[in-house]
C-alpha cells in the first residue's frame, strides 16, 4: 500500500502529495501528515484517493465534533483545528493570487473567524424516503453523492435548528404529500426560523393541521414554495415577526424573505461589513458606487456614513426590497438603486452610472471579469478606491490580475473571511487604489 508525506491541502481541503511523479489528492489527510491511502481514481497526471491509515498525525488534527463527518457532503475539514481551518483558506488565497493572477498583496489582512459552530443561518436541506433507511430523510447530501445523508444533528446550524431534524423526518413523513416534498429551505433571521417547503401537490386539511401544530409546538414559520422562488408564501403563522438582521454598528435592519440571498453567517458578515467600512472609508460628498448590492448589506452601511451611493443588483425583485429597507432605515435620501446586468457590463454602461469616487464589487462565484475590465484605464476617470468582497479565490486572483495588470490599481492588501467553517469554502476581502 503505497505511503506518502502530505504537502498541504488544496482548494476542497484534500490533502496533496507525491507518488511516482504524480499529484495525488488525499481525502481525509492534512498537512504534515504521513498516511497510508487507497487509490480510487487514476488519471494520468494525478490521482484520487482515501486515507487508510494515518501513520503519523498532524499536531493539528481533532476529532470532528459530528458523528455524520465523512458521509455529510455538508462538511470538509471538521477534523482540521479551527485556527489552521484559517490558515489554510489564508494559503489557498495567497496561492490564488500569485499563480492565477501574478500579484501579490501588499498587506495581509489579519483574518475575519468567529465562533465555528451553531454559525449557519441559511440552508437548503433535502428530503427523500428511503425506505432500507428507516423512512424520511433531512439532511444535506452525501460526500460526492445525490443521496441524501442520514442526518439526526448537524452541529453548524444553530442548536435549536439541528434539534428540529428528527421531529421533522417524523413530520414530514406524517404528510400525505411526504413523496412529493424533495426540499425545506433554512432562514433564520434575527427574530424569527423560517422553513420553507417546496410541495409539489397540494396539501389537504389534515397536512395543514400537521403543519399548524408543529409550528406551535416548536416556533417556527412555514412559507410554501408550489413552484418557483417567486411563489414563496407565508402559510403559518400569518402574523408575527418578520425575518431581518441587524448591522448595530450603523442601526440598520434588512428585512429579507426566506428565499433572498443573505450571508449564512450573521456574526461574521457584521464583523465583514465593518472590515469594508474601514478599507473603503466612505464620506459625506463621496458617491461611492456598489456593485451587486443585493439586498442591501454594505449599501446602507455606506450612506449611514454619509456617502451618497449608488447600487446595482441584476435581480429586479432584490433591488425592490432594497429599496424597502432604504426606505425603512430612513436612508432613501442617500441612495439610488438601478438594474443591470453586471455580467455584462461595459464601458459604456458604466458611463452612464455617473463619476464615482469609490466602488465595492461583491460578485457571485463567477466573478466580475466583464466590469473590472470595463473600468477605465490610467489617467481616465474611474474610481479612486476599491473594495472586493470575493466568495471565489479563484475568480478575485483572475479580476486583481486585470485591476493591477490592465488597470494600473496597486492591491494594498487582502484577507480570508472564514464565513463557513469546517468548510473548504474561502471567502475573502481585497483594497485597490490608484495613486
Amino acid at each position: 500500500m503505497p505511503t506518502g508525506i502530505i504537502e498541504s491541502l488544496d482548494h476542497e481541503a484534500r490533502g496533496v502529495t507525491r507518488l511516482d511523479g504524480k499529484t495525488v489528492f488525499v481525502d481525509g489527510a492534512l498537512p504534515g501528515e504521513r498516511v497510508e491511502f487507497v487509490s480510487y481514481r487514476k488519471k494520468p497526471t494525478y490521482e484520487n484517493a482515501r486515507v487508510e491509515r494515518i501513520v503519523t498525525p498532524s499536531a493539528e488534527r481533532v476529532t470532528p465534533r459530528c458523528p455524520h463527518f465523512g458521509v455529510c457532503g455538508g462538511c470538509s475539514m471538521q477534523h482540521l483545528s479551527a485556527p489552521a481551518q484559517v490558515a489554510a483558506k489564508q494559503r489557498v488565497l495567497e496561492t490564488n493570487l500569485w499563480h492565477l493572477g501574478r500579484v501579490q498583496a501588499e498587506q495581509l489582512y489579519a483574518p475575519i473567524h468567529g465562533p465555528a459552530w451553531g454559525y449557519r443561518r441559511r440552508a437548503r436541506l433535502s428530503a427523500r424516503w428511503v425506505a432500507k433507511k428507516g423512512g424520511m430523510l433531512i439532511g444535506f447530501h452525501e460526500r460526492k453523492s445525490s443521496y441524501v445523508a442520514d442526518m439526526r444533528i448537524c452541529p453548524n446550524l444553530p442548536p435549536h435548528v439541528s434539534a428540529l431534524l428528527m421531529p421533522l423526518r417524523e413530520l414530514i413523513g406524517a404528510l400525505s404529500i411526504s413523496m412529493a416534498m424533495p426540499q425545506i429551505e433554512l432562514a433564520v433571521g434575527d427574530e424569527m426560523t423560517a422553513l420553507v417547503l417546496r410541495i409539489l401537490e397540494p396539501l389537504n386539511g389534515a397536512d395543514e393541521a400537521l403543519l399548524r401544530a408543529f409550528a406551535d409546538r416548536h416556533g417556527v414559520v412555514f412559507y410554501l414554495q408550489p413552484q418557483g422562488p417567486a411563489s414563496v408564501y407565508r402559510f403559518y403563522p400569518q402574523a408575527g415577526a418578520e425575518l431581518s438582521y441587524r448591522l448595530p454598528d450603523y442601526g440598520i435592519e434588512h428585512r429579507f424573505s426566506p428565499t433572498e440571498f443573505t450571508q449564512v453567517n450573521h456574526a461574521i458578515n457584521r464583523v465583514l461589513v465593518r472590515r469594508a467600512m474601514t478599507l473603503l472609508d466612505p464620506h459625506p460628498g463621496e458617491r461611492i458606487a456598489d456593485m451587486f448590492c443585493g439586498l442591501g448589506n454594505f449599501t446602507l452601511p455606506m450612506a449611514r456614513l454619509g456617502a451618497r451611493v449608488v447600487g446595482v443588483e441584476g435581480n429586479r425583485e432584490l433591488v425592490r426590497r432594497a429599496g424597502e429597507n432604504a426606505a425603512a432605515n430612513r436612508l432613501a435620501g442617500q441612495v439610488e438603486y438601478g438594474v443591470a446586468n453586471l455580467f455584462e457590463a461595459t464601458p459604456a454602461s458604466l458611463e452612464q452610472l455617473g463619476r464615482c469616487d469609490k466602488m465595492l464589487i461583491d460578485p457571485p462565484r463567477e466573478g466580475a471579469v466583464k466590469l473590472v475590465k470595463s473600468l477605465g484605464q490610467p489617467g481616465e476617470e474611474r474610481p479612486r478606491r476599491i473594495v472586493y468582497v470575493s466568495c471565489n479565490p479563484a475568480t478575485l486572483a483572475r479580476d486583481a490580475g486585470i485591476l493591477v495588470s490592465q488597470k494600473g490599481y496597486r492591491l494594498r492588501g487582502a484577507g480570508v473571511v472564514n464565513m463557513f467553517p469546517n468548510t473548504s469554502h474561502v471567502e475573502s476581502i481585497a483594497l485597490f487604489e490608484f495613486e
